[in-house]
């Protein structure tokens, strides 16, 4: 076995917690079971993944059947990696019939016909998900098996979701493969990106709606009880509102829990407006600043928001909208034609 293969191995155990490699190595398949009783899982994991690698060498695995590991590792571990939607189309509406050996050949051929040094794998999950890994090379430089790009394309729907890590110049031609073998026309961005791949599908799928709780909370007035000394015309304000911020919130998030975004990003572009005699602004290009709203789970922090009283309810719909529009990044401009003094809604 070569020494890179080897040394590859070595690195993809390493990152597998130790409770998990047992598991994993048994999903992977390329060790017998006679093999696996071999190894002493309760050591350090230096010492696990020497055993693995001297395990494979007698089995003479390849980059290949290593890769499949990553691929793995992977999909237990999604998070691990940023990912990006991606959405295509097609001119009619015909359905056809999903091929996925016609699908993984044309994939293959289009990556190679222009690019010799790629590795390409796949590997079909229960949920009609095929994830395929790709490690890049050069016409001069073989594929770099430490920074892979990993494509997870839903064979019934026209999504895809990719591993932000995919190098610009890389990613045209990774769009015309799947576009290709996927009998599509077009593919396009959504604007929509996350560490969780799960919550990405929730969105674009509009599975998250289906989360949401039959029952609604207790009201209010069985789990409020007013002071004696309290002004009963207050408690009874209090407690309006309160069941007002809850009744929208409802209506805005749901009961049920939201898909998990890290991050919405805004991009606001405007003019000034000054008196034409004045001349107050020498220049006359547009204003323009970024906001970025971050949390390690941004949707379920806004719906905290109100209920808080950190915030008015209803939240802005600039916020509240990410799911249905199935998007996190936005551009705000001004009306130019006919409210030339009031923002719009991406």
């Amino acid at each position: 076995m070569d020494e890179t293969v080897a040394e590859y191995i070595r690195r993809t155990v390493l990152k597998i917690p130790r409770d998990e490699i047992k598991t994993m190595l048994e999903k992977w398949g390329l060790l017998s079971e006679t093999q696996l009783q071999t190894i002493n899982f309760r050591q350090i994991k230096e010492s696990i993944s020497q055993d693995v690698v001297q395990l494979c060498e007698e089995n003479s695995v390849d980059i290949k059947q290593a890769a499949v590991l990553d691929i793995i590792y992977n999909h237990v571990y999604p998070n691990k990696r940023v990912w990006c939607v991606y959405q295509m189309k097609k001119t009619g509406e015909e359905a056809e019939f999903f091929d996925l050996t016609d699908f993984k050949k044309k994939f293959k051929g289009r990556l190679r016909s222009a690019l010799k040094n790629v590795t390409i794998n796949f590997r079909e999950y229960e949920d009609n998900a095929i994830w395929i890994r790709i490690a890049w090379g050069t016409p001069y430089t073989k594929p770099n098996q430490y920074k892979p790009s990993y494509v997870v394309y839903h064979s019934q729907t026209p999504y895809v979701f990719i591993s932000a890590s995919v190098l610009k110049s890389n990613l045209p031609l990774l769009c015309q493969a799947l576009v290709l073998a996927s009998n599509y026309h077009d593919i396009r961005e959504m604007e929509l990106r996350s560490h969780s791949l799960n919550s990405l599908k929730d969105i674009v799928f509009k599975r998250y709606s289906q989360n949401f709780q039959t029952h609604y909370p207790r009201p209010l007035q069985e789990r409020n009880v007013a002071p004696k000394s309290a002004d009963l015309r207050i408690i009874q304000e209090n407690r309006n509102e309160k069941e007002r911020i809850e009744r929208v919130n409802r209506e805005v998030f749901g009961d049920g829990p939201q898909p998990k975004l890290e991050f919405a990003q805004y991009k606001l572009e405007t003019m000034f407006k000054s008196d034409p005699q004045m001349d107050v602004l020498d220049k006359k290009e547009p204003f323009r600043c970024l906001v970025k709203f971050s949390s390690p789970h941004l949707l379920e922090s806004l719906k905290s928001l109100a209920p808080a009283g950190m915030a008015d309810a209803p939240i802005s719909p600039l916020l509240t909208c990410i799911p249905q529009k199935a998007r996190n990044y936005f551009k705000i401009r001004e009306k130019k034609h006919f409210f030339p003094e009031s923002f719009v809604s991406p």
